[in-house]
């Protein structure tokens, strides 16, 4: 048996690395390691609540909004003021939200993932005039393949059309994630990191004008969105449909819903969504989600096993370096006792059994097209088509939404910090399933804990000895060359992984990080 080490994964958001044990071409076991030490829980201890919604976006650069939604609507509960939030407050954390969630689809489909399926170095011989493509051709005549590589070599499929246009389309998407961030900067002051989320709603007040030109970005990208990404997700999919049966993972699927409406038919936690919590397994049955149901275990995570099988509101961050039988600085999250994926995934496909006429419009003509059921969705394939079918939705939705804000009416509900109290934000970001838990002891934090969706994805091997989604879905996978195991890091980057929310400062005496194969 040959142990394969990727260490660090790249283009993903953080340090992730994976072993794999080989055997006669076939992934018999994997290991999902981060690297680093997560330390937000312990700076929040003794501050001001308020102080969270800020402090949290700073998790993550790339997906800073749903942190500060998580961590508003953890005040909001809190505060006891979840329920007297405004039109114009929800509406507002909506389209803030949402811009987030475009910036970073965009950017896994493009910049991280495409290069595993577009070949770049066809445009070496490019001859016509789009301005990208023949920046690109100077690059690679100078032998600067810069945000190209690294990666795996081999096993390309799409036509030299396909390819060139795709390449150009990495180029175009730059400027839509741009855009995005300019969504998310007209009503929150900046992107990344927004001033104007804070509990009780938020602080910004809606205009004619910033609606306006809110609604003229949003248009251009829902252009892009229909007739350029969803074209090339299924360009890929025409390629490689053998990748509709790679990576299945876990086999079950959880979301806590994501966009909270009106008010009106409110789920199992309490709140009206546009994509609504739930479970699925691959026999698409139905569940609901119970809060009190989520633990985390640390058996093989570098913390003090004091802290295994909690509840994540009564949970500790206690580092335990070096810690026998541990491997990663990530957690393993459960919910009833079982392992879940999260992610686009999750949510479409609970929706979609749920009966979501919207999510079915969009989701029955793609399955339709390759003529394959839902269960094809549990896959490598299924993760980027969800996610792109799923930036559709949340585009258009925000299209509407722009135009149900009301200039002059509040935005914001008063409160009082309370001395003592608990609350919970239950959210979907970009990556799956959020939660913040927050305690307060006279007027400060006195504990703060943060469950992350690439916690979920990338977990370990929890108490009971059962591998982590990302783990599960390298098990089994059929490996061509063991010299180029492009089939891993296919199967990694389907998850999006982003290592800077689940692990995030580094150890002081750090570890042993001098070996590093660069793929």
């Amino acid at each position: 048996m040959r142990k394969i080490t990727i260490d660090p994964i790249t283009r993903i958001e953080g340090h992730l690395k994976v072993e794999a044990m080989v055997e006669d071409g076939e992934v018999k076991d994997a290991r999902s390691t981060g690297t680093l030490f997560r330390g937000f829980e312990l700076i929040l201890r003794g501050r001001d609540p308020r102080d969270a919604s800020q402090l949290t976006q700073r998790i993550c650069g790339v997906c800073p909004q749903v942190h500060a939604t998580a961590s508003i609507l953890c005040l909001d509960s809190a505060f006891g003021i979840a329920d007297k939030i405004t039109d114009n407050g929800r509406i507002m954390r909506n389209l803030l939200l949402g811009a987030n969630y475009i910036q970073s689809h965009v950017l896994h489909f493009y910049h991280l993932a495409a290069l595993d399926y577009v070949d770049v170095t066809k445009v070496a011989d490019y001859d016509g005039d789009n301005p990208a493509l023949k920046s690109i051709k100077s690059f690679i005549a100078r032998g600067e393949l810069g945000p190209f590589v690294p990666r795996y070599e081999g096993d390309y499929r799409l036509s030299d059309e396909a390819d060139t246009a795709a390449t150009a389309h990495y180029v175009e998407a730059l400027d839509i994630r741009r855009k995005a961030h300019e969504l998310a900067a007209l009503f929150g002051g900046k992107m990344p990191h927004n001033c104007a989320t804070v509990a009780g709603g938020v602080t910004e007040h809606p205009t004619v004008d910033k609606m306006t030109s809110f609604l003229w970005r949003v248009n251009e990208i829902r252009d892009f969105i229909d007739g350029v990404y969803i074209p090339d997700v299924l360009a890929v999919a025409e390629a490689y449909p053998d990748y509709f049966e790679i990576g299945s993972g876990c086999g079950s699927l959880l979301a806590y819903g994501v966009f909270d409406l009106d008010g009106a038919n409110p789920d199992y936690l309490g709140r009206a969504r546009l994509l609504n919590s739930g479970t699925v397994s691959t026999d698409l049955t139905l569940g609901q989600v119970e809060a009190n149901k989520i633990t985390e275990y640390v058996k093989h995570s570098w913390y003090e096993d004091s802290g295994t099988g909690r509840y994540p509101g009564e949970g500790e961050t206690a580092p335990q370096p070096g810690k026998d039988g541990a491997y990663s600085w990530i957690k393993s999250p459960r919910y009833d006792g079982k392992v879940y994926e999260v992610g686009p995934l999750a949510r479409m496909v609970v929706n979609y059994v749920a009966g979501d006429a919207a999510v079915k419009g969009l989701v029955d003509p793609v399955l339709s097209h390759f003529d394959a059921g839902p269960e094809a969705l549990f896959s490598v394939l299924g993760r980027h088509a969800a996610r792109a079918l799923e930036c559709k939705y949340v585009a258009d939705s925000m299209a509407d939404w722009v135009l149900q804000l009301k200039p002059g009416e509040p935005v914001y509900t008063e409160y009082t910090i309370p001395e003592q109290a608990s609350g919970m934000g239950l959210v979907c970001g970009p990556r799956g399933a959020l939660g913040h838990w927050i305690q307060i002891e006279d007027h400060k934090i006195a504990n703060y804990q943060c469950v992350v969706p690439t916690t979920w994805n990338a977990s370990p091997r929890d108490d009971q000895g059962q591998p982590g989604p990302i783990e599960q879905a390298l098990i089994g996978t059929r490996i061509k060359d063991e010299e180029n195991p492009f089939e891993i890091v296919r199967i990694v980057r389907s998850f999006d992984p982003c290592l800077a929310c689940a692990v995030h400062v580094i150890t002081p005496k750090g570890r042993d990080l001098a070996r590093f194969r660069i793929s």
